[in-house]
């Protein structure tokens, strides 16, 4: 498969022909296992405490000589803690277990639970190549809800790196045929539910994906757009590539990166 590259000012420079890496099969159920494997290394362990619901002295007998003894009282054999006493009568409650006022829960979320998923290297390797794959084809990426003009796929030139303000980085992006897809980004919602306090009040869409060849200055420029995100061609995985387990995510490839990654045959 052959692609046009494209400079700064929109105009075709040449003909570049796409690594193997590229003619992946498109497979969803490797990509979104890839994802959430990713998405899982970010979840941090909650529990309640060992001791929750169990802090209180209690206890419980069925003997009938038993000086907390329960027969002939009509009352259940639970765990009971003494309230108060008046000579040998007891003014008690429930303690301990689930079925009584301030118990431990019967099923906790426990704390030392592992939720660190893993994935073996080649399927991760496959689930990379079929979102590579998918960002090249039109109608994935257009599903998706992406803006794309007729110039689809992108690979820019290698001068697309060196762009080192936000400015110019956004103006270059409007000459590829990108406005639409910026405003696109643009718009912030209010996240229905709890999430609006915890920490993530508002959502955003994903816009395009900018991959580069080496650390270099449009990392940082291009990194203040809203909705774009910047990667180096040897650190994009599956969740860069098709957000949400999502594939079909609108990338603009540099070309050097496409050469790079050809030459040390990455992912492959």
């Amino acid at each position: 498969m052959e692609a046009k590259i494209l400079d700064l000012e929109n105009n075709e420079k040449g003909k570049i022909k796409l690594p193997k890496q590229f003619e992946e099969g498109i497979r969803p159920d490797m990509i979104k296992r890839a994802v959430l494997a990713i998405m899982s290394h970010n979840r941090q362990a909650y529990g309640a405490s060992p001791e929750a619901g169990k802090r209180a002295s209690a206890r419980i007998s069925k003997r009938r000589h038993d000086y907390r003894g329960m027969y002939g009282l009509g009352i259940s054999r639970v765990p009971r803690k003494i309230m108060s006493s008046r000579g040998t009568r007891m003014n008690w409650q429930g303690a301990i277990v689930p079925g009584t006022v301030g118990g431990r829960r019967s099923h906790p979320p426990n704390a030392e639970k592992i939720w660190w998923q893993k994935i073996n290297k080649k399927e991760r390797k496959i689930a990379i190549r079929s979102a590579i794959a998918a960002t090249v084809n039109k109608e994935l990426v257009e599903k998706r809800g992406h803006k794309v003009n007729d110039n689809y796929p992108l690979v820019i030139d290698s001068a697309i790196e060196s762009v080192d303000k936000t400015k110019k980085a956004k103006d270059v992006l409007m000459k590829l045929g990108l406005e639409k897809e910026l405003k696109r980004c643009e718009k912030k919602t209010i996240r229905a539910g709890k999430g609006k306090a915890r920490g993530r009040k508002y959502k955003k869409k994903k816009g395009p994906l900018i991959i580069v060849s080496k650390e270099c200055m449009l990392l940082k420029s291009a990194g203040n757009i809203p909705g774009i995100d910047v990667c180096e061609v040897k650190n994009i995985n599956a969740e860069l590539l098709a957000p949400g387990a999502v594939p079909g995510r609108l990338t603009l490839w540099s070309k050097s990166a496409i050469e790079l990654m050809e030459k040390e045959k990455l992912f492959a």
